[in-house]
């Protein structure tokens, strides 16, 4: 069998991966799509923050234009830095354009977690191991069970004491 490559296809887990292949040929074209809008959100994202950015510090340039040579120079330029970054950043944040841009990038990026995890879901079925889902769900019941043995781990103490003052 191992001088036939294209049977080891047709054995084991390579056998389930296989069938599922068009699935994960399927979501790798569709995280492509997803990455190149993702991309395009992101670098609106970094544009408008060095744009902004870029704004904020001529402002400081032209409102403090010569270098600060005391300590009270220093605290003034502080403050009118601040106040201009503060009021542009807050603007920025706060428009309609940033917003819905923000909104896309952080929707393409679920939608690539999305893919990524269709990804891992088909390798561990064809692998025969529990996806991510099914693990949680084990953590949560682990995590019960240990709530309920601590309860009446402090019920049976209580009982305990109880029964050694008595006698």
């Amino acid at each position: 069998m191992s001088s036939k490559p294209q049977a080891l296809a047709s054995t084991g887990p390579m056998r389930a991966f296989a069938a599922n292949s068009k699935k994960v040929s399927t979501e790798l074209i569709e995280i492509n799509e997803s990455l190149l809008e993702f991309n395009k959100f992101v670098t609106e994202y970094y544009k408008q923050l060095a744009e902004t950015w870029n704004d904020a510090q001529k402002k400081v340039n032209l409102k403090a234009p010569e270098v600060p040579q005391d300590v009270e120079q220093i605290e003034a330029f502080k403050r009118i830095w601040i106040d201009i970054f503060d009021n542009d950043f807050t603007e920025l944040f706060d428009s309609k354009k940033f917003g819905e841009n923000y909104g896309k990038l952080v929707s393409k990026e679920l939608e690539l977690t999305k893919h990524w995890n269709n990804i891992s879901n088909v390798v561990l079925q064809a692998a025969n191991l529990p996806s991510k889902e099914e693990i949680d769900e084990v953590y949560k019941e682990l995590h019960a069970l240990k709530k309920r043995v601590i309860k009446l781990e402090i019920e049976l103490k209580k009982k305990k004491k109880v029964n050694k003052n008595e006698k």
